[in-house]
């Protein structure tokens, strides 16, 4: 049995002003929010018991994935009365788990990457190598961006190093990770802890044995408006694509891996191209809609020209790419 915590307690601030009503987590990628690709590969893993640790709009969870049932996967939710770090946040949520021996892995995802690893592999790997953490590590071009992570021929990491200029690896931390039991039990509680600038330098520090697992995979941080553009593109890969209870006028033209939502009415001559468009959202006749976010619950006027625009029940503003 392999259980998890999925950290969706992230504001998103870089996002804004679209996550000004939506947390990160909760975004849709080409029709589902971004937590629900992450339990649908959580499930196909292997994972049968998934905590969400919540905190910024953590009310949003629960009524759109209850108990799990729908996925095939037992969800419990831990709420953050203030926000507690990576570390904090795992060692908090890490209680809503059943007891399990100190080797069983618990793997950890991070609220806002879309990863198409295999994560069976990875746990396997974590499992093989009896290790107390294991990483997901991927190759980039440029990893000044980025915290690298220097493993040596078996795998095994050197070091975990924060942002330079001439980075001595171009693999860095993917945000995914299996732990120990006996690892999380260690992280201090009810206060804020990084696992990135406390929990592995110390392990590493300490010898402990933690391995970087590295596949070359599709992989996403959705940080930014941008990312979270790019996402739905990729995933959508093709024009649009609509849920089957949006009803679209045939005159109404959709490019650019747009996605529209349940329920949402499109009416004659619109254009939608590289948008996001939520649900039950009514659409005017002849608007024109170039890369901007339109919230669930919406009405965008007849004739609107909105371009880079977040457009909610109540907000009207601009999208800084």
């Amino acid at each position: 049995m392999t259980v998890g915590i999925l950290l969706v307690g992230g504001r998103g601030t870089r996002l804004g002003p679209i996550t000004s009503e939506i947390p990160k987590p909760m975004l849709p990628i080409a029709g589902k929010p971004v937590t629900e690709h992450q339990i649908i590969a959580a499930q196909r893993a292997g994972v049968t018991t998934l905590v969400l640790a919540t905190s910024y709009l953590s009310e949003i969870f629960t009524p759109y994935f209850g108990d799990g049932s729908k996925w095939g996967i037992d969800l419990r939710y831990a709420v953050e009365k203030e926000p507690l770090g990576t570390g904090g946040a795992i060692a908090h949520a890490a209680t809503h788990l059943d007891q399990g021996s100190a080797d069983e892995p618990v793997v950890i995802f991070n609220g806002d990457v879309l990863s198409g690893h295999d994560l069976a592999a990875q746990i396997a790997f974590h499992q093989k190598k009896k290790a107390d953490v294991t990483l997901h590590l991927i190759q980039v071009e440029d990893a000044r961006a980025f915290g690298c992570v220097p493993t040596d021929g078996d795998g095994r990491v050197e070091a975990f190093l924060e942002k330079m200029e001439n980075p001595v690896t171009n693999w860095i931390n993917a945000g995914c990770y299996v732990f120990s039991r006996e690892v999380i039990n260690a992280i201090p509680k009810e206060r804020v802890v990084s696992v990135e600038r406390e929990t592995f330098p110390s392990l590493i520090e300490d010898k402990a044995d933690v391995y970087g697992y590295k596949e070359a995979a599709y992989w996403l941080d959705i940080g930014t408006p941008t990312a979270l553009f790019k996402g739905t593109r990729d995933y959508v890969a093709g024009d649009f694509i609509a849920a089957p209870t949006a009803a679209i006028d045939a005159t109404a033209r959709i490019t650019g891996g747009s996605s529209i939502g349940a329920g949402t009415v499109i009416s004659a001559g619109v254009a939608i191209d590289n948008s996001i468009i939520g649900e039950n959202v009514e659409i005017g006749q002849g608007a024109q809609i170039t890369r901007s976010f339109i919230a669930s619950g919406s009405k965008v006027e007849a004739d609107s020209e909105l371009f880079d625009r977040y457009i909610s029940a109540t907000e009207d503003l601009p999208i800084i790419f």
